[in-house]
């Protein structure tokens, strides 16, 4: 019989958290342990309340599990099966079935890309995000926190100085930019004259400006937008690819929204297939989330695993960067 436990993580920001629905100075996530005793496995969950994850959800669902047999798992085939029965959000669900995953793989001695079928992880360059602040101050944020050793950035914006933003941020790097709108502009007008100010040259594409139920809007805008748009909202762990193929370029898929390894692969094979560019993001997650996540990075055009390097601490220290650039440990 395996052990599981959960615990929570108290994770303090450098600074504040801003993006165009919430600011935070602080992040609550969850570790996840399984063990037998002699091999063990760890996964982490990055509730989002955008998906409706809640702490206290979460913790109720596990509760849940543990009572359906949890503890009495002894293959990835059961452990399917029981999530299936009893749903849990997508965060959780990837902390239980990669916590599984590396038990497996360690017990059985085999690596965790192999197992997943994927090459071997490698020294992986991820981008850096920006949070929303006021424009006034975003050539000095770049310059204390040395942002230009990133070779690109991600700014995020909302629709009422998302220009400004981005105009501060090119006037202190000589990086690409990626935008990242978090679903902030509701009038397909407005997002279209921000559009057509940005600069094709400058901008390598721009992530969910409006909300994902604006579909119709979204396939008018993809065919005369000036710079690639990329769905981040409108992909959980379940996706349309024939309607995202009309809307967007591009996908960006977390482990935390797709729920687990096994689907984030089938997502980015639905990606390929559909022709579309495959995008590998994270939550405000420890080292050990973007551990796992760099697991698959060999396979996507883009890497945005930042999520650890806002932390005033991390915990586990699996990932360490160096010029822009991340290492396993």
């Amino acid at each position: 019989m395996l052990t599981w436990r959960i615990e929570v993580l108290h994770l303090k920001l450098k600074y504040t958290w801003k993006i165009a629905r919430n600011a935070s100075d602080e992040k609550l996530n969850f570790l996840v342990q399984v063990t037998d005793g002699t091999f063990s496995g760890f996964g982490e969950a990055a509730p989002n309340i955008r998906y409706g994850e809640t702490p206290e959800l979460l913790l109720q669902q596990y509760q849940v599990l543990l009572m359906a047999g949890l503890a009495n798992i002894n293959s990835m085939e059961a452990l399917i099966q029981l999530l299936q029965e009893h749903p849990p959000v997508n965060s959780l669900r990837f902390a239980i079935e990669s916590a599984y995953l590396h038990y497996f793989c360690q017990h059985k001695s085999i690596a965790v890309h192999h197992m997943l079928g994927q090459k071997a992880p490698e020294q992986q360059a991820t981008c850096y995000s920006l949070p929303i602040m006021e424009p006034g101050l975003v050539q000095e944020f770049i310059r204390a926190n040395n942002l230009n050793r990133f070779n690109s950035l991600k700014v995020k914006v909302n629709h009422q100085q998302g220009l400004d933003m981005v105009q501060e941020v090119l006037k202190a790097t000589s990086r690409k930019v990626v935008i990242d709108g978090n679903e902030s502009w509701q009038n397909p007008d407005e997002l279209m004259n921000f559009l057509n100010a940005l600069d094709p040259n400058q901008v390598l594409f721009v992530e969910q400006p409006m909300p994902a139920s604006h579909a119709a809007a979204y396939a008018h805008i993809k065919e005369i937008s000036p710079v690639p748009l990329v769905a981040d909202e409108s992909v959980t762990d379940m996706a349309d690819f024939q309607l995202l193929q009309t809307q967007f370029h591009g996908i960006n898929i977390k482990l935390m929204k797709a729920g687990g390894y096994l689907n984030a692969v089938r997502l980015l094979q639905e990606t390929r297939k559909h022709g579309m560019m495959a995008m590998l993001g994270c939550m405000v997650e420890t080292s050990l989330g973007i551990w796992s996540a760099m697991q698959l990075s060999s396979a996507f055009d883009f890497v945005d695993l930042d999520g650890f390097l806002i932390l005033e601490e991390d915990p586990f220290k699996l990932v360490r960067e160096q010029d822009g650039v991340l290492y396993l440990k």
